[in-house]
């Protein structure tokens, strides 16, 4: 109620949004930078493709943040850059199928942090989903232990590092939670993105690595994290939800790990191993229950 009719199918963008962020891994794998510096630029020029907007439409809206509103966006984008800085680094030592499904794992702690933090009651269906996907990940690291085809120099270190990735992606989440209802999309996610480009360079500083310095080739992969995942990926699901349900949101991307794995097969030739393939349906499965759960529970101000 009160959400003029979209001039774009929602559905479609939904579809496009979710082919978007099924790109990322592999041009996370792609790029030669290192992980802090790719996860840099990608929110940067991220940021700097919506600023203009930002300050063109919604100029008005910077003057109504309060000081807990500041607050509140520098809690969402330091969870937003350690989300990914954690998650392209652990694209370095395990399988894309592995990681991309493992970070996924974001709506099962959103559901334990609004749980824990927020006093919102864990239905029963939130909780068998949650069993079951902790399932898929003990028989997905089991299997790695044992040697079934697991991919990667440390899949076990890699896998830590995605469900981190994941961790912090429902801290990025439930931090934004109250600025994103009172704020506009484009100036919500350009100051959250801002302020995760800042600890980003932070990370790649006191890590070593050079900011600059890098091939054409480098650049244009930046680029294209930016204007794939980044704009045509996040900032349209974040549009989507305005749109459809939130359940629909969370179980389209289901997709994600499904279109990562496909494209890994054909780009990278990356054959994910029997335990990752079977542990990660199962993880995917208790996802799409904790999502519908929730959102079956959900009041109308959630």
């Amino acid at each position: 109620m009160g959400v003029t009719e979209p001039r774009i199918d929602p559905r479609i963008a939904l579809a496009v949004a979710v082919l978007a962020v099924s790109t990322s891994a592999i041009l996370v794998r792609w790029s030669a930078a290192a992980a802090s510096v790719a996860a840099f630029y990608r929110v940067l020029l991220t940021t700097a493709l919506l600023a203009p907007l930002a300050l063109g439409r919604h100029r008005s809206a910077f003057g109504r943040l309060s000081r807990r509103d500041v607050l509140a966006a520098a809690a969402t984008g330091v969870a937003l850059a350690i989300h990914f800085a954690a998650w392209f680094e652990s694209l370095a030592w395990t399988s894309v199928a592995a990681s991309v499904t493992l970070v996924q794992c974001q709506p099962l702690f959103v559901a334990v942090g609004a749980w824990a933090l927020l006093d919102e009651r864990v239905t029963r269906g939130t909780t068998a989903g949650i069993l079951v996907a902790i399932g898929g990940i003990v028989v997905m690291s089991v299997g790695e232990l044992l040697g079934g085809g697991a991919i990667g120099p440390r899949p076990l270190y890699g896998n830590a590092l995605a469900l981190v990735g994941g961790v912090m992606a429902a801290g990025y989440v439930l931090a934004g939670r109250s600025l994103r209802q009172r704020f506009p999309l484009i100036p919500y996610v350009t100051v959250v993105y801002g302020v995760a480009a800042i600890c980003l360079l932070g990370f790649v500083v006191v890590s070593g690595h050079p900011v600059t310095g890098y091939p054409p080739q480098e650049w244009s992969l930046f680029l294209a994290m930016a204007v794939g995942p980044g704009v045509f990926g996040h900032t349209v699901l974040n549009w989507a939800l305005a749109h459809v349900e939130s359940s629909m949101v969370s179980v389209s991307l289901l997709g994600e790990p499904v279109g990562s794995a496909l494209l890994a097969l054909l780009l990278l030739a990356e054959i994910p191993g029997p335990s990752t393939v079977a542990g990660g349906a199962v993880v995917l499965v208790g996802i799409g229950v904790v999502a519908r759960s929730r959102a079956v529970g959900a009041t109308p101000a959630d």
